[in-house]
């Protein structure tokens, strides 16, 4: 997300860094490519014109700082001044005082209201809330199905209605009653969408509102749509009143226009992104994080922090013993990829390291995810005292292998290639190397 505009805005930094210092000339260079970097990106109109006079005025306004260079210097204003468009602090779901919390959950049709339910009550069940969800959308064809699908693939509770409940306000009601007797302290309510905003939409939400009284109510937008989520969330704000946002497909959205103007435009805070199809593909917003990402400056603390969640510390901790004592094998090069596919797509997790040093242009690498599948499909062909030396696998082996796995001799050449230059790699990296240093309390698996 955002590659766009990251690359934009890195060029006109790297332009600036010629420069021996602030000029009214380079500034005002830099200022009209920042200018047009935001508009193709999508970013609302209102929004990118205070931007860059806010830019202009801390830019020209202050002497340059004798420790920073002029580029730095820039940088850091745009920085600043990107993290408060977009919401200056992460924005965390309000919590009822007295439960369950009632989160209503609206938006139009088509912007994946049900799954985004789904994808909440996950994250709520995995950070110490028992959630209960309800789909009151009673005119979509197997609308309500489809939330029932979701509650049994993701093993959380739903509550159906019984053959009489029709309505949405009886379907609400009753869910209110149910969360409260079976001690549920949240409940999820997945409303009807509309192709487009209309009176009879607005009415029963504002029913359902009243109610409720939700200590939420979250607008779900696709993050492709651009500026076209960004006037149905101000609208929607308008006439109901929306506490928060949550963008759906920014894993697919390389502009990030709605991102950087729906928090200006209606006042209300982006709580949740999609990043994905999968039911753990949402993550809480953080704008300081996401403006440097759009920087170019990684995203590390998300990437710990998804490390920490999917990362069994024990294994990673034995797996670090085993390179620096020279143990390290085929076996253990198939659990370390298992490991890493649980951080979910790779060009995700690149996308989060920073832009400079060695790993310059790591988030430009293509990863084609069913080569880690024929790796593994490999390493299981072989038995385990191949797994554990691979110096007795001949060509006779590798035929048999390549066989065994539906791959080729040459496919199976170049893994055993690829393995021991990531052995060397992993050992040099442990060893006190550029990431070693930096990213040595991580446990990263291929990079421990």
């Amino acid at each position: 997300m955002f590659d766009n505009l990251s690359d934009k805005l890195q060029r006109v930094f790297k332009n600036l860094r010629g420069e021996g210092k602030l000029s009214a000339e380079n500034m005002e260079a830099a200022l009209r490519e920042i200018r047009v970097a935001l508009l193709e990106a999508d970013v609302h109109f209102r929004v990118v014109k205070q931007f860059i006079e806010n830019i202009k005025e801390k830019a020209m306004g202050q002497e340059v700082l004798t420790a920073l260079s002029p580029t730095q210097h820039v940088v850091k204003i745009v920085r600043d001044e990107m993290i408060k468009t977009l919401g200056s602090h992460q924005s965390k779901l309000r919590m009822a005082n007295e439960p369950p919390t009632t989160i209503l959950i609206v938006g139009l049709q088509g912007s994946g209201k049900t799954t985004t339910t789904g994808k909440l009550s996950r994250w709520l069940s995995k950070n110490g809330h028992s959630p209960l969800m309800v789909s009151v959308d009673v005119y979509r064809p197997a609308a309500r199905q489809q939330l029932s699908v979701i509650a049994r693939d993701i093993k959380l509770p739903i509550y159906e209605g019984a053959p009489e409940e029709t309505k949405p306000i009886e379907l609400a009601r009753s869910a209110l009653r149910e969360s409260r007797q079976t001690g549920r302290d949240v409940l999820l309510v997945d409303t009807a969408g509309r192709l487009h905003i209309d009176d009879q939409l607005m009415q029963e939400l504002r029913e359902l509102k009243e109610l409720l009284a939700p200590t939420e109510v979250l607008f779900v937008a696709d993050a492709m749509t651009g500026q076209d989520a960004v006037k149905s969330a101000d609208e929607f704000h308008k006439r109901l009143g929306i506490t928060g946002i949550i963008l759906t497909k920014m894993d697919g959205d390389a502009r990030g226009g709605a991102a950087l103007s729906i928090r200006n435009i209606t006042g209300q805070p982006l709580k949740f992104v999609g990043v994905g199809e999968k039911f753990d593909a949402l993550e809480p917003f953080h704008p300081d994080r996401v403006a440097q990402r759009i920087l170019g400056m990684g995203d590390m603390l998300s990437l710990i922090e998804k490390v920490e969640e999917s990362i069994d510390q024990k294994q990673a901790e034995e797996m670090q013993r085993k390179l620096i004592e020279n143990e390290f094998t085929l076996e253990d090069f198939r659990d370390q990829l298992r490991q890493i596919r649980k951080l979910g797509p790779l060009e995700s997790i690149l996308g989060m390291m920073p832009n400079i040093g060695p790993i310059k242009n790591l988030k430009d690498v293509k990863v084609d995810e069913n080569e880690i599948t024929r790796v593994v499909a490999i390493i299981d062909s072989m038995t385990p005292r191949e797994r554990d030396n691979h110096m007795l696998i001949n060509g006779a082996r590798r035929r048999r292998i390549a066989k065994g796995s539906g791959t080729t001799v040459q496919e199976v050449n170049n893994l055993l290639k690829q393995y021991s230059q990531a052995r060397k790699m992993m050992k040099s990296l442990t060893g006190g190397g550029f990431l070693g240093k930096r990213l040595g309390k991580l446990k990263l698996p291929m990079l421990q």
